[in-house]
């Protein structure tokens, strides 16, 4: 049976679960009050982070679960996105829109990737 890590683990959550070869991240939001093209900026630095300590990177990364609290800003968001992610390595995808923790909050990313 392969073992379970958890990293970065609090009382609700755990930023960073392997298991088998595979990384989950926590969702990542950006700072309330900016732009949703800078909240996006800071979650993908936040994602490249986590998924550097957990032995993987943005090349690696299977799918991105992503939650705008207003979908009039996907494009901004796509904006953003499209210089980050790898060429050649886009992940599945999915966009949606919900009403994220705090009103401050307009975008969220939630990544599953491959260990290196």
């Amino acid at each position: 049976m392969t073992d379970i890590a958890r990293h970065h683990t609090g009382q609700r959550m755990s930023q960073i679960v392997t298991h088998n070869g595979t990384v989950y991240l926590a969702g990542q939001v950006g700072n309330p009050g900016e732009s949703v093209a800078d909240q996006t900026r800071t979650c993908l630095e936040k994602v490249e982070k986590l998924l550097a300590e957990a032995g993987s990177d943005a090349t690696r990364i299977l799918q991105c679960v992503i939650w705008l609290a207003d979908m009039t800003d996907f494009a901004e968001m796509n904006g953003v996105w499209d210089a980050w992610v790898p060429e050649g390595h886009a992940p599945a995808r999915a966009c949606g829109e919900a009403k994220l923790a705090t009103p401050e909050y307009k975008v969220e990313l939630i990544v599953i990737a491959a260990q290196g």
